[in-house]
């Protein structure tokens, strides 16, 4: 069983998408890469299905498989852990508890409590899927995201908390605001990173740097991204 506490050793993890096709070629760079976890999730069509193949593909690895969840239907019994996002920065409820109602009421009683990992999620990017999907508010400030940062650690005491700019680099505005107000609660980071001075920017100041779109555009360029975020100290 997978504890909590391993998060903390890790820097650098990469996302992936089950509906996007991978080489067995690059399955194989990105098991070699060095990189502390494999998260796998995705905003549209993701199934059962296709997170089996991918899951059946990466488990010839060691690396930690995470599953973050997006969809009831995608939800497969054999990873490690899984991330349950809670959008916070949404007008719409069902995001930040109702689907997760739903599914408590319908399958609770089989629910793997201590493999869950809750998550605080503030979206960044207006134009992202899952911004318009969720109705989230993108226009937050600083002080904005200090208190959602707080409302994760104190209230919900979730272990993470997760700054998505999902397909655009976001900068570190907010991560510092999140960072300066985190004490137990680790600070995630993914978004438009395909730069060296990008990972290690987001690195000063995340605990958990994620990865994903370059790995579809870029893998070469993925895979150096873990040598980048592990050489960055977090301030």
């Amino acid at each position: 069983m997978m504890n909590r506490e391993i998060l903390k050793n890790w820097r650098h993890v990469m996302k992936l998408d089950p509906a996007k096709p991978l080489t067995d070629t690059q399955i194989d760079h990105i098991l070699r890469s060095g990189t502390d976890a494999l998260m796998i999730g995705g905003t549209d069509g993701v199934t059962y299905e296709n997170t089996n193949n991918l899951l059946s593909r990466l488990a010839l690895g060691e690396i930690p498989l995470i599953q973050e969840i997006s969809t009831l239907e995608s939800v497969h019994p054999s990873f490690d852990a899984y991330l349950i996002p809670s959008v916070l920065n949404t007008s719409d409820i069902r995001w930040v508890y109702g689907e997760h109602l739903e599914a408590i009421k319908k399958f609770g009683e089989y629910i793997p409590w201590e493999k869950l990992w809750w998550e605080g999620y503030v979206v960044g990017n207006p134009e992202a899927k899952v911004a318009k999907k969720t109705n989230s508010d993108c226009s937050l400030t600083p002080a904005d995201v200090t208190a959602y940062a707080r409302l994760t650690e104190h209230v919900f005491q979730f272990p993470v908390f997760y700054v998505e700019y999902s397909g655009t680099y976001g900068g570190t505005q907010w991560l510092q605001a999140a960072s300066r107000s985190l004490n137990r609660t680790l600070l995630f980071y993914g978004g438009g990173i395909s730069k060296e001075a990008q990972a290690k920017e987001v690195a000063a100041y995340a605990d958990v740097v994620v990865v994903g779109n370059v790995i579809y555009e870029d893998l070469d360029r993925a895979c150096e991204s873990v040598q980048w975020v592990k050489e960055t100290k977090k301030q």
